[in-house]
C-alpha cells in the first residue's frame, strides 16, 4: 500500500497510542480479555526470514475457531519445527476494529500474519484493502472447496481466502422436550418456519419451555432465512440494496414477527445469555450454524436430549430449501513479513490437509468447506450425544444444497438499520412501510 511518510508516521504513532488501550470484549460468537487471550506467549508481529520463525493468528471462539487453530499448529509444528505458530485470542468485533484501525493508519505494523474474518464482512476488507491481504491463488485450489464459499473470499478474480467452516445451519431440537408436547424428531424433520411455530405454541403449552431465544439486535435468522432462499438484502452486485421490492424479506420479517406474536421467544442480550438459554434447558430448540455444536455438548447433563434436523425453510418463498448458512468465516494472511511462511501454514493445514479436518470434526465438531473433507468414518461416525444421530453426515449433506448468495459490502450496514425497523414492526408499524423505509434509508446511507 502506498502511503505518504507523513501518514506512515502518523499511523505508527497512533498503533503505539492504541496498544495501551484495552479493547473490551465483545462480538458475536467472540470472548476473550481486554487485550486477547494468547497461546504460547504471542505477541502480535509476524515470523523473520531464515532461522526460527514465528507466525501470529487472530481468532475468537474458544471452543470452535481457537481450539481447530490448536489442533492445525500441533500437526504444522511437527512437521516445521523452526517455526513457532502463536495463537491470540480476541472477539471478532476486537479484531474488526483493530484490523481497521491499523489498515486506516497505513501499515501492518502490530497486525497478525493472518486472521480470521466473518464471510459476511470479507469484501469489506478485501475492496477497501485489496493490497493488506496475500493473494493466495498459488497456494491453494479454490476448486477444493465448497461452490458457496468461494465468491465470498475472492475479488477480482484472485483466492485471497482460505474457507474454513462450512457455517450450514440445522435446527437442533429437545427431544424430550418434543416428547412432552406429543411429538417426535420426525415430525420437526422437514418442515416450514409456520409449522415450526405452530409446534413451537405446543411445546411452549405442554412444557412452560420456549422455543428459541432470540436477540433483538441480532438478525442472524433473518440471514438464514433470506439464503435459505437463494436472496439477501443486496443485489447481485453486492451494492444495491434489496429490501423493498423482495418479497422473500418480507416473509423473512413477517416470521419474525409471528414467532414473537406466538409468544415463544426468550429474549437474550449477548452471546452468553443465547449459550445459557439452551445450556440451562430454558428453550426447546436452536436455529444456527454448526458451529454450535461443541457449545451444545459443554453441557454433559443433556447428553441424549438432543438432535438435529434440516432447517425450516420458508413457505411462501418458491424455491426455498432447508439449508442455509450462517456465520461461517476463512482465513486470511497479511501482506507482511512473515506471509511466505503464514501461507505455508494455511495451505499445508486448512487448505488441504483432509486428516485434519477429521481430527478436528471429532475433537472440536469443525464442519469444514474442504471437499475432501467432507466424508470419511468420522462423518459416518454416530454421535450419542445426539442420540447415536450422525449430525456431522447430515450437516456435510446439507452444505452441499446451501444456495449461493453475494453478502457484498454492507450486510451489517443495513441490519442497523433493519434492527430499528423490525422494532418498529413489533410495535404495530405496517410491514410494507417498514420494507419501504428500510430501504430508503439503505439508499441514501450507501450511496
Amino acid at each position: 500500500m502506498k502511503k505518504s511518510l507523513i501518514l506512515m508516521l502518523a499511523g505508527m504513532l497512533l498503533m503505539l497510542t492504541l496498544s495501551a488501550c484495552a479493547a473490551g470484549p465483545g462480538g458475536a460468537g467472540g470472548s476473550g480479555g481486554p487485550e486477547g487471550t494468547a497461546d504460547s506467549g504471542a505477541g502480535n508481529g509476524g515470523g523473520g526470514s531464515g532461522g526460527s520463525q514465528e507466525i501470529t493468528v487472530w481468532a475468537w471462539d474458544p471452543n470452535f475457531n481457537i481450539a481447530a487453530l490448536r489442533i492445525a499448529k500441533e500437526r504444522y509444528e511437527a512437521k516445521h519445527p523452526d517455526v513457532k505458530v502463536n495463537i491470540v485470542e480476541y472477539a471478532q468485533a476486537d479484531i474488526v476494529q483493530k484490523l481497521n484501525t491499523g489498515l486506516n493508519s497505513g501499515t501492518t505494523k502490530g497486525l497478525p500474519n493472518i486472521v480470521l474474518i466473518e464471510d459476511y464482512r470479507a469484501q469489506n476488507f478485501l475492496q477497501a484493502y485489496p493490497d493488506a491481504f496475500r493473494d493466495m491463488s498459488g497456494a491453494i485450489k479454490a476448486e477444493d472447496f465448497a461452490e458457496y464459499k468461494i465468491g465470498l473470499t475472492s475479488y477480482n478474480g484472485k483466492q485471497y481466502g482460505v474457507p474454513f467452516d462450512s457455517g450450514a445451519t440445522g435446527l437442533y431440537v429437545r427431544t424430550d422436550y418434543l416428547e412432552q408436547a406429543g411429538y417426535t424428531v420426525d415430525d420437526l424433520t422437514n418442515i416450514d418456519w409456520n409449522q415450526y411455530i405452530e409446534i413451537g405454541k405446543k411445546v411452549k403449552e405442554a412444557t412452560g419451555k420456549d422455543m428459541l431465544t432470540q436477540d433483538p439486535n441480532d438478525l442472524g435468522i433473518i440471514r438464514v432465512m433470506a439464503q435459505s432462499a437463494g436472496t439477501w438484502y443486496l443485489k447481485e452486485d453486492g451494492k444495491t440494496p434489496n429490501l423493498a421490492d423482495n418479497p422473500v424479506i418480507k416473509e423473512a420479517l413477517e416470521t419474525y414477527k409471528a414467532m414473537f406474536d406466538a409468544n415463544i421467544v426468550k429474549m437474550n442480550a449477548d452471546w452468553s445469555q443465547f449459550l445459557a438459554a439452551f445450556n440451562n434447558g430454558d428453550v426447546a430448540s436452536v436455529p444456527t450454524g454448526n458451529w454450535i455444536t461443541p457449545s451444545v455438548k459443554a453441557e454433559a447433563s443433556q447428553a441424549g436430549k438432543w438432535a438435529v434436523v434440516p432447517t425450516p425453510r420458508l413457505a411462501g418463498s418458491a424455491g426455498a430449501v432447508g439449508a442455509s448458512s450462517l456465520g461461517g468465516s476463512s482465513w486470511y494472511v497479511m501482506n507482511m513479513d512473515g506471509q511466505d511462511t503464514a501461507a505455508n501454514f494455511l495451505a499445508e493445514t486448512f487448505g488441504s490437509d483432509a486428516e485434519m479436518y477429521s481430527e478436528m470434526l471429532e475433537k472440536v465438531g469443525v464442519i469444514g468447506s474442504l471437499k475432501a473433507a467432507s466424508s470419511g468414518d468420522a462423518y459416518d461416525k454416530a454421535d450419542e450425544y445426539f442420540g447415536g444421530q450422525k449430525i456431522y453426515a447430515d450437516f456435510a449433506k446439507w452444505t452441499e444444497e446451501v444456495p449461493k448468495v453475494n453478502y457484498g459490502l454492507h450486510t451489517y450496514a443495513i441490519e442497523d438499520i433493519l434492527v430499528i425497523e423490525i422494532q418498529n414492526y413489533l410495535n404495530g408499524k405496517d410491514v410494507d412501510n417498514v420494507i419501504r423505509d428500510a430501504q430508503a434509508q439503505a439508499e441514501a446511507q450507501l450511496q
